[in-house]
C-alpha cells in the first residue's frame, strides 16, 4: 500500500515560513479553501493553516540553539481522528494513504480535533468546519501539471530543501533512503498512531562560548581614527539625494 509523506530535515530549516504562505496561498485558491484570515494585521490575528513552524530555544545561555519546528497533518497510517468521526467526514484513503475531510459531512463537532494528539486540526471560524493538511491533494495528482511540480506546495517552496516528498512505503524512494540514512525518527510514537510524516533530527556541531567572547569592543578603526570620512568639500548625501 503507497503511503504518501512528508520527511522535514531540522538541520537545514530555517523558519522562513515559506512553506506556511504558500500553503496558504495554493490552498485558499484550491478546492479545500477557503482558510479564513481575520484581522491579520491587528492586536489578535486569527485565522485557519493547514501548517505551521514553532519556533523555540533549546539550551542555556550563553549556549543556546534556535530550532524551527514545522508540523502540520501527519496523516497517519493508524488515525485516531478517523473513528472518532460520528458523521464519517475524517477518512484515510486507500490509494495514497492521505487522510481528508469530507467538508460536506463535517459537522463542526471538534471530535477529530480532540482524538488528535498533535494538534494539526483547525476549525474554520467562518465555515464551521474541521480542516487540516491534504497534502495538496489537489496538486499531486493533477496530470495537467508538469511532473516536476506535482508536490505539495510547501515542498516546491521551501528555499533549503528541508523538505522531502513521497512514498514511505517504497524503500527505494528519496524519503525511506532520508530516514533510513539520517535516523529518521516519527512525532510521539508512544500514542499508536504511526504517522507518515518523519522529521530528521537536528545535527550541530556542539562548540562553547567564552566569556571573553562576550565582551564588546570598540570598531578598532574607529579607536585609531581610521574610518573612512568624506571631505568637507564633497556634497552630503542630502544634497544629492531625492528622499
Amino acid at each position: 500500500m503507497t503511503q504518501l509523506a512528508l520527511v522535514i530535515d531540522l538541520n537545514v530549516c530555517v523558519g522562513c515560513h515559506a512553506c506556511v504562505t504558500s500553503c496558504k496561498e495554493w490552498n485558499s485558491s484550491g478546492i479545500m479553501g477557503f482558510l479564513s484570515d481575520d484581522n491579520p494585521y491587528g492586536k489578535d490575528p486569527t485565522g485557519t493553516f493547514f501548517n505551521r513552524v514553532q519556533t523555540f530555544e533549546v539550551g542555556e545561555y550563553p549556549n543556546t540553539q534556535t530550532v524551527h519546528f514545522p508540523k502540520s497533518c501527519l496523516h497517519c497510517e493508524d488515525p485516531p481522528c478517523v473513528p472518532v468521526c460520528p458523521t464519517g467526514a475524517s477518512y484515510k484513503r486507500a490509494e495514497d494513504g492521505i487522510v481528508l475531510v469530507d467538508y460536506d459531512k463535517c459537522i463542526g463537532c471538534k471530535y477529530c480535533a480532540w482524538a488528535c494528539p498533535y494538534g494539526v486540526r483547525e476549525l474554520d471560524a467562518h465555515e464551521k468546519v474541521m480542516k487540516k493538511c491534504t497534502l495538496c491533494v489537489d496538486r499531486i495528482h493533477d496530470p495537467s501539471l508538469p511532473e516536476r511540480d506535482r508536490k505539495p506546495a510547501c515542498v516546491l517552496a521551501c528555499p533549503t530543501h528541508a523538505r522531502l516528498y513521497g512514498d514511505i512505503h517504497d524503500p527505494a524512494s528519496e524519503v525511506s533512503i532520508a530516514i533510513r540514512d539520517n535516523a529518521g525518527y516519527a512525532l510521539m510514537p508512544e500514542w499508536g498512531t504511526r504517522p507518515a510524516n518523519h522529521y530528521l533530527p537536528r545535527r550541530k556541531t556542539e562548540f562553547k562560548v567564552r566569556p571573553e567572547d562576550l565582551q564588546r569592543f570598540d570598531n578598532p578603526l574607529k579607536v585609531d581614527g581610521l574610518l573612512p570620512k568624506p571631505a568637507t568639500s564633497e556634497p552630503a548625501l542630502d544634497d544629492v539625494t531625492s528622499w
